[in-house]
Formats: C-alpha cells, sequence, structure tokens
C-alpha cells in the first residue's frame, strides 16, 4: 500500500526542519558563572565582590562588524535600570573574561559607557531587600557596523546608534535577590 502525504504536512514538517537548523545556528550568549533563567552568584553583585561574570558566545553572522552587550533589570523599582553598556566588541572574540576592567576603552578594543549608577563598565545586580529575585537581560547584539566612540554613553545612546545596523540579537536571563533583610 503507497501511502501518499498530503503536501500540507509534507511543507509544515520542512518548515520545522528548516527552523529547528536556523535556531541551532542562532547567535547564542551563555556564562559558564551561571545558566539562563537561574541565580547569578553573589560574587556577581553588590552583595558580594561585584565583577562581571565570565560570558561566552557563539554563531556570531557572517559580516557582523562588532558586538554590543547591555544588562538591564525591568524589575527596578525606579523603572529599567541598566548595569552594563559595552560596544565595539570585535566580533572576532567568543566571549568575555570574568572581572572585566571599568574603562572607557578595553585592550580588545571594546568600549564601555555608563551604567544607571552612574560608573563606567559594569555594575552587578543590587535589588532593594525584601523583593522578589529580579531579572537580569544580558543582551548580545551582532552590528553591521563600528559604531563611533561616545565617552560615557548611555544605553539609550547606544541603542539608537544601533539601529539599522543590528543582524542578530541573543539573551541570557539571570535572576537575583537580596532576600527579606539586609544580614550582618
Amino acid at each position: 500500500m503507497n501511502i501518499k502525504k498530503p503536501p500540507a504536512l509534507v511543507a509544515a514538517i520542512f518548515f520545522c526542519l528548516v527552523a529547528a537548523r536556523a535556531d541551532a545556528a542562532a547567535l547564542q550568549i551563555s556564562s559558564p558563572a551561571f545558566s539562563s533563567g537561574h541565580a547569578i552568584p553573589q560574587q556577581y553583585t553588590c552583595s558580594g565582590v561585584d565583577i562581571s561574570p565570565e560570558l561566552a558566545w557563539k554563531n556570531v553572522p557572517q559580516g557582523t562588524k562588532s558586538l554590543a552587550l547591555t544588562v538591564r533589570d525591568p524589575d527596578a523599582p525606579a523603572g529599567i535600570w541598566t548595569h552594563w553598556v559595552m560596544y565595539n566588541i570585535p566580533a572576532s572574540l567568543q566571549g568575555l573574561p570574568a572581572h572585566v576592567p571599568p574603562r572607557a576603552r578595553l585592550a580588545n578594543g571594546g568600549e564601555q559607557g555608563l551604567n544607571s549608577f552612574g560608573k563606567m563598565g559594569y555594575g552587578g545586580p543590587c535589588p532593594p531587600y525584601g523583593n522578589a529575585p529580579h531579572r537580569y537581560y544580558f543582551r548580545l547584539y551582532a552590528l553591521d557596523t563600528h559604531l563611533q566612540p561616545m565617552p560615557d554613553a548611555t544605553v539609550t545612546e547606544i541603542e539608537t546608534a544601533m539601529k539599522g545596523h543590528i543582524l542578530s540579537s541573543a539573551v541570557l536571563m539571570g535572576r537575583y535577590g537580596r532576600g527579606k533583610t539586609r544580614t550582618k
């Protein structure tokens, strides 16, 4: 018995296979310090040493000239809080080491802007005591250009400069909360 598959079923299977393959090849960001959706270890927060975590990425799209990174907390009481702004990261890099120094220009050529604390570079999660854990979105952008250097750039200035130049983006989300009360 020869059973013919309906054309719609064949098309649906083909679409699923193409989508799965495209997703596997999409830009990805991760950290050996924490898994997406899980807790960010205390050493990377204001309750610890407050250093940036190690990050890794893969599947940078062809044609990428530079990368940009933002870390933002949408759960902050004052509105979206920016913890890190970095741009002009060389497309050849496959990640960043832990403890990126708080300098405007880095040895690897990357540049950092101001976070919502008013400081250069990374400022770790620091939610108020007593609230549910906040979410921290590490967003990596593949750009088809290098951005003009912008001393003391804010996330708004970087996002404006990136418009029309984003080839792909990826997100790593971590959580952090400081409990009900301050410990001594």
